[in-house]
């Protein structure tokens, strides 16, 4: 079977040889920490959505349609001393972040949010000409001369990269989590208009290419969780982001998108409802620290729900024997369809190269129903 032929037949509840291998990533000092213990750097693909020979990954393609902001905020370092910086990012967000202990772009704790964007209805007008919806400026060059090889494939193709566009997760990035809470209460106004342009700007945006490409999925952004439970509750999703997120996956499914996923870490679970209802199919990473657990969630929701990810990265650190049980877990998945495994998330640096070279050589064994 075709890399697009295993996705398929899973996505469909049907059983196939070999179950999708996927990974999302790992860490800046994983990667730092696998060199050491002997990985060449220059032997592995380290964006792992795309897929990876060397771990034995299926190859996934993302058409990179640009969907952020256009132009960014210019990056300033607004102040710079031994330990931390303060910098203005393209998003226009302001952070100050410890210098020390950042490897390859990933720090070793929380930036501290200082200002966001959009603080005011004002605000957001002026940030709305960033977004401009345009194809000629926002797809590939010569996207349409790659039609015909994008509609006859053997592997999967997803619109957009991974992290791209959301609900929820964009109005957060443009305000902050506490300033966008009180926003729903404060400012319903700005809260109304920011999902509604959200769902206009994608819609507008994706329209020419959907209509001559077939897509296997698209996956929405979000991260509108914590541990415990979600940062808006179902309610105020139902008020404010349900109605658009709904026009947004009718418009991707009424052009031929086979599959919609949602992505956000933290538990998640008093919101599955109503991502079935506005069309979602499939939910990940199912963070297992958050009390996300796929084989119970999975029993519940039954056909309707398809799950990637749930393997508690935790485990991985703990050594084979962790490894082994939570591998065997989720192996009931693997008999009922509609699952795929991976880490719970981008692989820690307390994850020795040993331990995740186990962990492939295992989960191969489930993914092929060997195990």
């Amino acid at each position: 079977m075709t890399h697009r032929e295993r996705f398929e037949s899973v996505m469909q509840h049907v059983p196939c040889q070999a179950v999708p291998n996927w990974e999302l990533g790992v860490w800046g000092h994983t990667k730092e920490r696998w060199i050491q213990e002997g990985l060449l750097e220059d032997e592995v693909i380290w964006d792992w959505f795309q897929g990876d020979p060397y771990w034995g990954m299926d190859l996934r393609e993302f058409v990179p349609v640009r969907m952020g902001m256009e132009p960014a905020f210019e990056v300033e370092i607004l102040e710079k001393t031994d330990r931390y910086e303060t910098v203005r990012h393209g998003s226009g967000v302001v952070t100050k972040a410890l210098i020390q202990g950042t490897v390859a772009g990933t720090r070793s704790s929380m930036d501290q949010y200082v200002r966001f964007p959009v603080e005011t209805m004002r605000d957001f007008e002026a940030l709305k000409k960033r977004y401009l919806p345009n194809p000629i400026s926002r797809y590939p060059k010569d996207w349409e001369s790659q039609v015909s090889a994008w509609n006859d494939r053997a592997h999967v193709l997803v619109l957009g990269v991974n992290c791209c566009i959301g609900f929820y997760g964009v109005a957060r990035q443009w305000m902050g989590t506490e300033n966008l809470s009180l926003a729903f209460y404060d400012q319903p106004r700005l809260c109304e208009a920011m999902f509604e342009f959200i769902a206009d700007f994608f819609i507008e945006l994706t329209g020419p290419i959907l209509k001559k490409v077939h897509f296997d999925y698209f996956n929405f952004f979000e991260d509108l969780a914590y541990k415990t439970g979600p940062l808006i509750g179902p309610a105020h999703f139902q008020r404010f982001v349900y109605s658009h997120y709904q026009r947004a996956i009718e418009h991707l499914k009424s052009h031929g998108v086979s599959y919609i996923s949602l992505d956000s870490d933290g538990n998640t679970e008093t919101l599955l409802p109503l991502f079935l209802e506005m069309g979602m199919d499939t939910h990940w990473p199912f963070e297992r620290a958050a009390g996300m657990d796929p084989v119970r969630i999975k029993r519940q929701y039954g056909k309707d729900l398809r799950i990637w990810g749930g393997v508690d990265k935790r485990a991985l650190a703990k050594g084979n024997l962790e490894i082994e049980k939570a591998l065997m877990e989720l192996a009931p998945l693997m008999e009922t369809g509609g699952f795929i495994p991976t880490v719970d998330h981008t692989v820690p640096p307390d994850v020795s190269l040993e331990h995740f070279r186990y962990y492939m050589k295992r989960k191969k064994a489930l993914l092929t129903g060997r195990f």
